[in-house]
């Protein structure tokens, strides 16, 4: 009886804290769409955000689900050899804020643009709108992806943490952002990413610290790590071949190079750079480098340690509940919430519980009004009704965001039903990875390269947006069909959005140089760029 007793205390607290969070969210929502009168507000929060606001919801946004699940489950798994994300990530978030930002900002300033497609649209003189079409299109049909892979995560969560069904668990998280998302719309999303940007980021330092305290100090940690595989504690991490095997081979350093290679989707990708578009003014863009760099290092490296050291306290059969396993990847993703069930008093479980719903709606919140900003700014209209009101917009707006969260609830519901045990990590890398082959050589190009063209970047675009799928689904296949497995292994380890990257890059300059027409089109460009850098135009 008092064992049924406590259960129950325990289940109504972590609830309270599910609840404060739901509650917290709602407020945000109702306050942000007592401040969005226009399609400018909805979109991109009048342009009017600070540098902390912009920071912290860059790189909530930028995480997701991926963060507190599949980072963790990569510490978990392959040791020290996860930090290469860190690693990757800390390029492609400095990168951004330290390269791009000031340029991308001066520039969309003075072309007025609201979102990605229409700064694009504008640097490139595209007249024809088939580059704001194809980007606009990308999108639709990467982000309900993406979006997926986290109504997916959201089953997960309240299944380990509550018990709960995976399709219920999901269907309560998703229904709590759209609630907030589709009335306060970007502002919403901003403010709600700070509160849940500073809720994750508590929790990845904390939960190592309560880690080490459990088993007694880092020294019981690393001892415990060397007896099951010394390589855990290695940058170049474990080998295939088990304990003892891991080194520097080929394959490893392909592996490596695919984790730095991550970090390339920040150089670019509509969701993150919305945010520069946002933020008040040039001067808050260092404080905010300084600030979104901090919070990459502790979340992510603490991530990282959270896998690691559940690694030396669970072994995989303690995390499968004493179920059977085929390998370390079914149980992996579920070392931080067994920590947190493990470690923590009931009410702290349930804030956990938030943090891992923070890290999945701050990703779902910023990319369906990314997606619902390339349907209509970006194709309704810009393309088809450049006369509709605000009003009318704003109403369209709602809409479309409900829309696209069905479909992506639907996709999520479908990966569900398909493969519970599927690694989230890949799942959220696959929509990650078409987003950001898709725009980053593009962004990169047009605010370093004068001669970039429409053509060029439309070019760019597709080859980028058609090499993610090509590369997962067929190259792999098509060389160990030919006997190449060995290569094909290689592809594996390396993923698909580097040789993406690298196909759209080279596409784009191509294309560029070749189009006469388009370059004609370009004058006062090069005065642009120089004024975006900084200098003065040339007389």
């Amino acid at each position: 009886m008092l064992i049924a007793e406590r259960i129950t205390i325990d289940t109504a607290l972590k609830l309270l804290a599910i609840a404060l969070y739901a509650g917290v969210l709602l407020l945000i929502g109702f306050a942000a769409s007592r401040r969005t009168h226009s399609i400018r507000d909805y979109y991109a929060s009048g342009k009017n955000l600070g540098f902390f606001n912009v920071a912290f919801s860059a790189r909530a946004t930028g995480e997701s689900a991926w963060l507190l699940l599949g980072l963790t489950g990569m510490g978990y798994a392959i040791g020290a050899q996860a930090f290469w994300v860190v690693v990757g990530e800390l390029i492609g978030v400095g990168g951004a804020w330290i390269f791009m930002a000031r340029r991308f900002k001066r520039l969309t300033d003075s072309y007025d643009s609201i979102t990605v497609p229409d700064y694009l649209e504008s640097r490139l003189r595209d007249t024809g709108h088939g580059l704001r079409i194809i980007a606009a299109g990308s999108l639709l049909i990467f982000v309900p992806i993406y979006v997926a892979a986290q109504v997916f995560a959201t089953g997960g969560a309240f299944n380990h943490f509550l018990g709960w069904n995976h399709f219920v668990g999901a269907a309560v998280g998703f229904g709590v952002v759209m609630l907030y998302v589709t009335q306060g719309g970007f502002t919403a999303v901003v403010w709600s990413d700070v509160f849940q940007g500073s809720l994750m980021l508590v929790g990845l330092v904390a939960l190592p610290l309560v880690g080490l305290a459990h088993f007694g100090g880092i020294v019981n940690v690393t001892d415990t790590l060397t007896a099951i595989d010394p390589h855990l504690l290695t940058l170049h991490g474990p080998g295939s071949g088990g304990a003892g095997s891991g080194g520097w081979g080929v394959s490893t350093v392909i592996t490596v190079i695919g984790l730095v290679a991550i970090g390339i989707g920040f150089l670019g990708s509509p969701q993150v750079f919305v945010r520069f578009i946002s933020i008040r003014n040039t001067a808050q863009i260092l404080p905010g480098t300084m600030t979104a760099l901090t919070w990459t290092v502790l979340a992510d490296g603490g991530a990282v340690l959270v896998g690691m050291i559940g690694r030396a306290i669970y072994a995989p059969e303690a995390l499968a509940g004493g179920a059977a396993f085929e390998s370390i990847n079914t149980v992996k993703e579920s070392v931080l919430p067994h920590m947190a069930l493990q470690l923590l008093p009931a009410f702290f479980t349930g804030l956990f519980i938030a943090m891992v719903l923070s890290a999945i709606m701050s990703t779902i919140d910023s990319l369906l009004v990314v997606a619902s900003s390339a349907g209509v700014r970006d194709y309704w209209q810009k393309v088809r009704h450049p006369e509709m009101s605000d009003e009318r917009l704003l109403k369209l707006s709602h809409i479309v965001t409900i829309a696209l969260s069905v479909i992506s609830f639907a996709i999520g519901i479908a990966i569900l039903l398909r493969d519970r045990d599927e690694p989230l990590f890949w799942i959220v890398i696959f929509g990650w990875s078409g987003i950001a082959a898709t725009f980053c050589p593009t962004m990169i190009l047009s605010l370093y390269w004068s001669k970039l063209t429409a053509r060029g970047a439309r070019c760019a675009m597709i080859a980028g947006f058609l090499m993610v799928p090509v590369m997962k689904f067929v190259v792999p296949p098509l060389l160990a069909g030919a006997g190449m497995q060995t290569l094909a292994g290689y592809f594996d380890a390396l993923d698909v959005l580097l040789p993406a990257f690298v196909v759209g890059f080279g596409v784009a300059i191509v294309a560029s140089v070749t189009d006469r027409a388009g370059q004609a089109r370009l004058a006062g460009v090069g005065d642009e760029l120089r004024a975006a850098s900084g200098h003065k135009a040339r007389p």
